[in-house]
């Protein structure tokens, strides 16, 4: 399988882009970047960031290249290459001054130019990438009839993460219209000045903070998530996306009740709907921090998500307590997730030693919305309101070529006016009717967090038996 094996439409070529830009250097991986390359090195596959938007029309290929010029010439990120070192470990990463990216461009024909573009994104997710030649960036217009109708882009992970492909958007967005001059002066910090700031004293502070805790929270976590499979066969992945007009209003409605963050009423509305659809509690997760609340990441075109483990249990809790838990949880993580990543595979190593048994560290939790959390100013909406939306919510099985291999991984995003949960599992754990099971219990819990924050979790803690 190669890039230019171009799985539907016609490869029309291949336009050579130059880009310049400031900022050169080599220098060590910053703490995302080492994360991510873990990841891709113990699976041999390239992570990505895949986004495909359709072309304003009488967009034309020229002005893609100048986008694309205009882009990789702005963020060092965009212009770094991965350098091997000879003893294998962690390679370095190498930022360029100048240089040529490839746009490269593809007729529909007689297709569909909405299925060419999803079929150019999907393989180029799949082609691993030439981490030390190639450029992070791979660009692709889709024509019919000669006129750009869709815009691919896929970018390797240990460049950009999902919040600093919303900033890249922006920065391209707020160009001049006219001479497609920037907004202003880049001034977020970029990978290398990042690896930097981590190399100081302060950042290794940090570094040591952020594992304590880590190893605080680990010491609670269970023995085992969701015991031996339920169903057989080979590791297999299905994907389930909900969406939910009701789960958007709730969580609206007990932040503007709370006047909090609506963020941990959907974190414990999650924990509530495992325990009741598997009876698993306390549960173990792997929460992703985006870090942009730090002092010169919230715009940085990089990537910056971090994990960092969280437990909570729901047995003898009512909702609404469970909520006001996983708000105090939800912060820990927060502060605590700007680390080494090879300080925290030694962490959990030592701590599986000593208990002479390995941690089953395979549920995640990914809120990546990114509209205002907050609703400041905006009425709640009715309880009747609420209660009526919840015969509009929709389920797919849209399957993707990035689908997570984990036995749980739920995701969150924000189409306008709904909450999309992203659940996906390990079918021989939780199979589609589980899955389906899990998203009506999770949108059932958010639902009890807004209108009867009083009703029980139904988990209960078990007994210990009486000592003779």
């Amino acid at each position: 399988m190669h890039i230019d094996d171009i799985p539907l439409g016609e490869l029309v070529g291949r336009v050579p882009v130059a880009f310049a830009g400031e900022g050169v250097g080599e220098g060590e991986l910053a703490f995302g970047q080492i994360g991510l390359w873990q990841s891709m090195a113990g699976t041999g596959t390239s992570r990505t960031v895949a986004y495909v938007a359709e072309a304003d029309p009488g967009t034309t290929v020229d002005a893609v290249a100048d986008m694309l010029g205009f882009m990789v010439g702005r963020h060092e990120s965009l212009r770094t290459t991965l350098v091997p070192r000879a003893d294998g470990g962690l390679p370095r990463q190498r930022v360029a001054g100048a240089g040529e990216v490839p746009l490269v461009v593809v007729a529909a024909g007689d297709h569909d130019p909405a299925a060419v573009a999803d079929a150019l994104s999907t393989h180029w997710q799949v082609v691993p990438f030439a981490y030390e030649t190639e450029w992070p960036v791979r660009m692709g217009a889709v024509l019919r009839d000669g006129a750009v109708t869709h815009v691919v882009t896929v970018i390797l992970h240990t460049s950009i993460d999902a919040f600093g492909l919303s900033a890249l958007v922006a920065d391209i967005g707020a160009r001049d219209p006219v001479t497609g001059a920037p907004a202003g002066p880049v001034t977020a910090l970029p990978p290398l000045a990042q690896a930097a700031r981590e190399a100081t004293p302060a950042g290794q502070r940090q570094n040591e903070r952020s594992l304590r805790y880590q190893e605080k929270v680990l010491r609670t976590a269970p023995t085992r998530l969701f015991g031996p499979p339920r169903y057989g066969g080979e590791p297999r992945y299905e994907m389930l996306r909900y969406r939910s007009r009701a789960i958007a209003m709730a969580v609206h409605a007990v932040a503007a009740r709370e006047r909090v963050d609506d963020s941990p009423v959907l974190l414990a509305a999650f924990f509530v709907g495992v325990a009741r659809v598997t009876g698993v509690h306390p549960l173990a997760t792997v929460m992703l921090v985006s870090n942009r609340f730090r002092p010169g990441y919230a715009d940085s075109v990089s990537a910056l998500i971090k994990v960092v483990p969280l437990v909570l249990d729901v047995a003898d809790h009512t909702v609404g307590e469970v909520v006001a838990t996983a708000a105090g949880r939800a912060l820990g993580a927060y502060k605590n997730a700007y680390y080494d990543p090879r300080a925290q595979e030694d962490l959990v190593e030592r701590l599986e030693r000593e208990r002479g048994e390995e941690f089953d560290l395979s549920c995640y939790y990914n809120d990546r919305r990114q509209r205002d959390r907050v609703h400041a100013g905006v009425a709640p909406p009715a309880a009747a309101e609420i209660e009526a939306a919840l015969a509009d919510s929709e389920v797919s099985w849209k399957q993707e070529a990035g689908i997570p291999r984990a036995k749980l991984y739920l995701s969150l995003d924000d189409p306008p006016g709904v909450v999309e949960l992203v659940l996906s599992a390990d079918a021989r754990y939780l199979d589609r009717d589980d899955l389906a099971a899990l998203a009506h219990a999770i949108e059932q819990a958010a639902v009890e967090a807004a209108l009867a924050p009083d009703t029980p979790t139904g988990a209960t803690a078990p007994v210990a038996e009486a000592t003779r």
